[in-house]
């Protein structure tokens, strides 16, 4: 816990706060409810604080923005995907407390795991160090997110709209090839090439392979219509 105290800047006056936090209900199932309860009442509340704290900055950082474009930013930067993201890049899956199977099933690596973990993390602060915890920690995870909201594919399933694109265009279909794979099992980072027809059209990185698959559709997306609109222009 001390550790994870220096990672999240933050020292805690309740430790059993920041314990609870990380425990998954399995790890409880197996060692008894003795020990202190889960995460699943603090992923409650994190998720509430978390929330607020986007909607925080959104509004501060875009004045000119109407309801509906903050709240769909706000939802894609509360999806589970980019919390476990931001999880994976705080580095936080190597403290969970969690079952044997869940330790078996690669548990530490599942996105829906990290994205509860950090919002009970979340409320964890919160409960313990006010909003200003909170948001320190919201505010340094989330920031370069906020001010360029284009690194999140805003709106947009990049893969299905790539594969719908090459169809339209009688491309190949893509392929996406792994063509690395480096950092600890708790933070990998993955990079993908996308292919079409052998030919490369795009690169992605990110600390989960759905979103490094993202990012590379994203970029053969803009590679493609960009080079159609300098063949009719």
């Amino acid at each position: 816990m001390t550790k994870l105290e220096l990672l999240l800047e933050h020292s805690f006056k309740d430790k059993s706060l920041l314990l609870q936090a990380v425990t998954h209900p399995s790890y409880l199932h197996e060692v008894g409810a003795h020990v202190g309860g889960d995460y699943q009442r603090l992923e409650f509340l994190g998720d509430a604080v978390l929330g607020m704290l986007l909607a925080e900055m959104l509004y501060g950082r875009y004045p000119e923005w109407h309801e509906g474009k903050l709240s769909q930013l706000r939802s894609r930067l509360a999806g589970q995907d980019v919390l476990a993201e931001r999880a994976r890049t705080l580095g936080i899956g190597c403290f969970f407390l969690l079952g044997r199977g869940e330790e078996q099933s690669a548990g530490r690596e599942k996105d829906a795991i990290l994205a509860d973990v950090l919002e009970s993390i979340i409320a964890a602060l919160y409960c313990d160090g006010g909003l200003k915890a909170a948001r320190t920690l919201v505010v340094r995870l989330f920031g370069k997110l906020v001010d360029a909201p284009g690194l999140l594919v805003l709106g947009r399933d990049s893969k299905s709209e790539l594969q719908e694109y090459l169809s339209t265009h009688d491309y190949p279909p893509p392929e996406y090839r792994l063509i690395e794979e480096t950092g600890p099992p708790h933070n990998r980072l993955f990079i993908f090439q996308l292919l079409a027809g052998g030919k490369i059209f795009g690169v992605g990185q990110g600390r989960s392979k759905k979103i490094a698959q993202q990012a590379a559709a994203a970029e053969a997306l803009d590679t493609l219509k960009s080079s159609r609109r300098h063949v009719l222009l």
